[in-house]
């Protein structure tokens, strides 16, 4: 299987795909309108406390106040005798508080006191950025976690052989006592000079941050998160990509920089993109792109899936189309809700859909073909980097699942809402909006110093009035003695109405 990282660069946006055999698995997009927040560290100041909902408001110098919830505070800031207006001391190495009893969180901050906090979840609406006190920095192989004081391996690494051996690898480099040390599943099968290399830098690094700590006054920022180039080759660049081709000199540069300080002996694999046909034209991937718009997907056997996205939740229907198997209903059904299944793993990636997620799968008698539904979707998500979890199917044929949210899905973040239908996708017809006109005439006729009503409408409307309401309207002129003047202009929407009652 041949994998590639195609990175395209352009003044206002960059983006990156990761591609096998020449399908587009994975799109990230980042635009420089659009400021990313999410994994940068502010030392931010506490607002407003919410007792109700055990929430403090912080601002932390973006100019939109964060939600921190009770339970993303650090067991530091609620320890008795500590100076809340300063910031915690990570030496002593106490270790995470997660799952212990947390006091209220009026106990434990009050309005101005000084708070580190990083971004976990990007605004989304009108909800402002999540934040959290337990600061995490990643490398290439480690993440370094100040409060954690200990070391650990990464959930996603099941096997507890290499579990074992990579946590022996760490403890064998002897970390700082007092930070801590998270191994990714990067850090599998590499050398201990590579992870010894990574945690000197992260060292390196927090030095730095603390530092910065000390001197600034909030709000302020303390660390940023790297842009989405280098992110995405920290994070995502794994031994199985064979090419990163960047289609910009600079961003060259700046990767091919990364790659000699983190991951040395990869650097042979960045490739400078040179030629005249545009990267993503020339892997026909901005027609794929372009499908991320679409409600409906396409299967290959036939069948479709439909994709709508409310504000709570994502919704997601399968169709059989026209595909059919030997008059077999049943294994018609099952052979489309596995190809969906894949196809709906596939879609949640490349949108960056999260939350509550909910799969209508066509209906199926034979229990084998349900749980056999399940695991091709559980073994398709497992490969998802973001957090997921997914239930049993239901007897209506549904399997509801969430996944992690951190930014806007990406048709929220390079779409605006219509300003015509006001993102409903439909409209009024002519009709509707004609009958709407004539109950406001009828009300006008009753009114006896009206003499004159004007009626702006589409010229769909306007039509309509003319002429299938003609016997009506004349009726109300004469009935309400007045005039009434049916007008439409270009450019204005299909449910425009507007209505003017004039006494002369």
């Amino acid at each position: 299987m041949k994998k590639e990282m195609l990175i395209n660069v352009q003044p206002e946006e960059s983006r990156v795909g990761i591609v096998e055999d020449g399908v587009l698995e994975e799109l990230y997009i980042e635009r420089s309108s659009l400021e990313s927040h999410v994994g940068s560290i502010y030392k931010g100041r506490i607002v407003n406390i919410e007792s109700s909902i055990q929430a403090a408001f912080v601002d932390f110098g973006i100019g939109r106040n964060g939600f921190l919830h009770v339970s993303d505070v650090d067991s530091e800031y609620y320890k008795k005798g500590d100076d809340p207006k300063t910031a915690p001391d990570k030496s002593s190495g106490s270790g995470s508080s997660r799952g212990r009893y947390k006091p209220p969180i009026q106990d434990v901050f009050r309005r101005g006191d000084e708070v580190l906090v990083q971004v976990i979840k990007e605004a989304i609406g009108t909800k402002g950025p999540t934040l959290s006190t337990y600061v995490s920095v990643p490398g290439r192989y480690l993440v370094i976690m100040p409060g954690l004081g200990r070391v650990g391996v990464s959930r996603k690494i099941i096997d507890e052989d290499i579990r074992r051996t990579l946590r022996d690898t760490i403890l064998e480099l002897e970390p700082p006592k007092g930070l801590g040390f998270i191994i990714r599943t990067a850090g599998i099968d590499r050398s201990k000079d590579d992870i010894f290399r990574d945690m000197s830098y992260l060292i390196r690094l927090w030095k730095v941050i603390y530092g910065r700590l000390k001197r600034l006054r909030s709000p302020a920022e303390i660390y940023k998160e790297s842009d989405l180039i280098t992110r995405t080759i920290r994070d995502i660049f794994s031994g199985d990509i064979d090419t990163i081709l960047i289609d910009d000199e600079r961003a060259f540069e700046r990767a091919k920089e990364f790659l000699k300080l983190v991951m040395p002996h990869f650097v042979d694999r960045l490739k400078l993109y040179q030629e005249k046909e545009p990267l993503f034209h020339r892997y026909n991937l901005e027609e794929e792109i372009e499908q991320i718009q679409c409600r409906k997907v396409p299967l290959r056997k036939g069948g479709s899936i439909v994709i709508d996205q409310t504000e709570a939740l994502v919704a997601i229907d399968v169709n059989s189309g026209n595909f059919r198997t030997d008059d077999n209903a049943e294994e018609t059904a099952y052979q489309i809700n596995v190809e969906a299944a894949k196809e709906i793993s596939r879609q949640l990636r490349l949108r960056d859909l999260g939350g509550v997620i909910v799969n209508d799968f066509i209906d199926m008698r034979d229990e084998k073909h349900r749980r056999g539904v399940e695991r091709v979707l559980r073994q398709a998500i497992s490969r998802d980097r973001a957090r997921s979890k997914v239930l049993r199917m239901s007897s209506l044929g549904l399997i509801e699942m969430t996944r992690q949210r951190i930014r806007s899905s990406v048709q929220r973040s390079i779409n605006q809402e219509c300003q015509v239908c006001g993102g409903k996708g439909i409209v009024k017809t002519a009709e509707s909006i004609a009958i709407e006109a004539m109950r406001i005439l009828q009300l006008a006729s009753h009114h006896e110093d009206v003499r004159v009503v004007k009626i702006l409408v589409h010229a769909e409307a306007a039509s309509y009035l003319s002429n299938k309401k003609r016997q009506n309207i004349l009726q109300l002129e004469d009935d309400g003695r007045m005039e009434i003047l049916i007008s439409s202009e270009s450019g204005i929407s299909a449910e425009y109405l507007q209505v003017m009652c004039l006494n002369s």
